[in-house]
């Protein structure tokens, strides 16, 4: 990093804008919230670190949907992360690509969202000469192969131009030398496209002029020019370096009409003057090329000519000053939403991590509320459990009741002589077969209950068994130890087999002749009445059998 910073103790607390916090008992400090930290950090950062200069090499460029530029500068020892909004990113001068040395220039902020500083830039260049020769050495060589450098593509200049059109800076020194020149030696008809010489516009400013020039159509108001020349003083190789862009150099091969480049001194070469039609060392050279030579001139024409533009660039110059004070006095709106638009970016990247998550949650959930169900056939064989086991201690609790009734009743009446307890007994005997016959009438609804659910669970196993298929006509064969037979292939020849119909079983030999005949339909079966089942006999006292 190439930016030097003053070794200055950061302010205390208490200069924070803090003044009212209340300190912790026993001590001076104040207590501060996460949030009035971050933002006392975020502007003791961008009021020291309000414009800096870094160079680095660009790591992990990454541009999100919403078009900001997110990358990392770092060097040998350290590693600085980098924020590029979308507006800015349409004015780069350099695409930024991974291990590419550049120069940034900035301003420092932070995000309080994820406890980091970050470098916000504005503008951003290649870092030293060499790697600037190394990218224009690669563009030449590209541009050379399309043939955009062949001597064929070159037009000769007219020999007295009636119109010369001069694509540079308004208030350079460029211009007045061209027109000076020209005024020396053959004054003409000169129309100036103004365009900025350097910078990050310049290219595509340049580039538009010329294409502007081929657009005059001849004839009409503007008059169209028989000449350009596009002309720039003397600099550094990076302030001639929107006359190695592309976007000019097509436009210079593409141009109708010739054109002179004069860009820089006689010791600067640019991609331009490949394709131009004519190189100028000088833009004074240019205009000799452009016109011959006039001997008288008009001092007194030039004279008034440059006091007025010198009054236009005082005035212009007084205007500037003035709106460039107005602006300093209101406030960035872009430095308002930044921070939102990067709180934008971080929120969305974690909604569709946290979906994914959810998704997967929810697949698990059901899986496993899946896995916890039981088999119809299991539930059914559970009730059956159940209802056995309750048919069973009916009978059993039953039995035991009558015995023990019958054995008090006994050891009674050892005890007892008859005759003080005839009449007693006769009552307790009228009692006992009252509450037999009610202990009758409730075990018989309670066995009827129980042999109602018996016969539809029975008509149940019924449906669900094999044997409803023999009613309709099949049977079942199965060999000697069991098995079933399915195919005609596994049936023993010559051996026995057994044939189950719904009414009983035969045994069978099979002779392993012949083929397989089709199956006939089956014709419907005929319903019948349905047999009555046979009512149990009454065992005595009443009692009914318990199925």
């Amino acid at each position: 990093m190439t930016q030097d910073f003053p070794d200055s103790p950061p302010p205390p607390a208490a200069d924070l804008g803090y003044a009212g916090a209340t300190p912790v008992a026993g001590g001076n400090l104040p207590e501060l919230s996460v949030s009035d930290l971050s933002r006392a950090l975020k502007r003791t950062v961008e009021e020291t670190f309000g414009y800096v200069r870094v160079r680095g090499e660009v790591s992990q460029p990454k541009r999100v949907s919403s078009g900001h530029l997110y990358l990392r500068l770092k060097d040998d020892q350290a590693v600085i992360e980098a924020v590029c909004w979308k507006g800015t990113v349409m004015r780069l001068a350099v695409k930024p690509e991974d291990g590419m040395e550049v120069v940034c220039t900035g301003r420092l902020t932070t995000y309080p969202g994820r406890s980091q500083y970050q470098l916000i830039i504005e503008t951003m260049e290649l870092a030293g000469e060499g790697a600037l020769l190394k990218m224009l050495e690669e563009r030449k060589r590209r541009l050379a192969a399309e043939g955009l450098f062949d001597a064929q593509r070159k037009r000769p200049l007219p020999f007295l131009p009636r119109v010369i059109g001069v694509v540079t800076s308004p208030t350079g020194a460029v211009i007045r030398d061209i027109l000076h020149r020209l005024a020396d030696r053959f004054p003409r008809h000169v129309l100036l496209w103004p365009v900025a010489v350097q910078g990050e516009q310049a290219a595509a400013q340049v580039a538009r002029a010329i294409q502007g020039f081929n657009a005059i159509a001849p004839g009409g108001p503007v008059p169209r020019p028989d000449l350009l020349i596009v002309a720039r003083g003397g600099g550094s190789l990076e302030d001639l370096m929107p006359f190695n862009e592309e976007i000019v150099v097509r436009a210079a091969a593409a141009s109708q009409i010739p054109l002179i480049s004069a860009v820089g001194h006689e010791t600067d070469t640019t991609l331009i003057d490949f394709a131009s039609d004519r190189r100028a060392p000088t833009p004074t050279a240019a205009a000799e090329m452009a016109v011959p030579v006039r001997a008288e001139l008009m001092a007194q024409v030039m004279e008034c000519g440059r006091r007025l533009e010198g009054t236009a660039n005082r005035l212009l110059a007084e205007r500037r000053n003035r709106v460039e004070g107005l602006a300093r006095g209101l406030g960035d709106p872009r430095a308002l939403l930044e921070g939102c638009a990067q709180r934008l970016d971080d929120r969305g990247e974690r909604l569709a991590l946290s979906m994914t998550g959810l998704i997967r949650r929810h697949r698990t959930e059901v899986a496993k509320l899946g896995a916890g169900l039981r088999h119809p056939a299991q539930v059914l064989g559970l009730a059956y459990a159940r209802l056995d086991i309750a048919g069973r201690g009916l009978s059993g609790g039953l039995t035991r009741l009558l015995a023990d009734r019958a054995t008090r009743a006994q050891n009674l009446a050892q005890r007892l002589t008859p005759q003080p307890l005839v009449r007693r007994a006769e009552e307790g005997g009228a009692r006992l077969d009252d509450l037999g016959r009610r202990l009758d009438a409730s075990f018989s609804r309670a066995v009827a209950d129980g042999a109602r659910r018996l016969e539809g669970q029975a008509k149940l196993l019924e449906t669900l068994s094999y044997r409803g298929v023999l009613a309709r006509g099949f049977a079942l064969v199965t060999t000697a130890d069991g098995h079933p037979v399915t195919k005609a292939a596994d049936a023993p020849a010559g051996g026995r087999v057994r044939v189950e119909f719904i009414d009983g079983a035969v045994g069978a030999t099979l002779d392993g002749e012949g083929a397989p005949a089709p199956v006939p339909t089956p014709a419907p079966p005929r319903e019948s009445a349905p047999t009555p089942k046979p009512r149990a006999a009454a065992r005595p006292g009443g009692q009914g059998s318990l199925f």
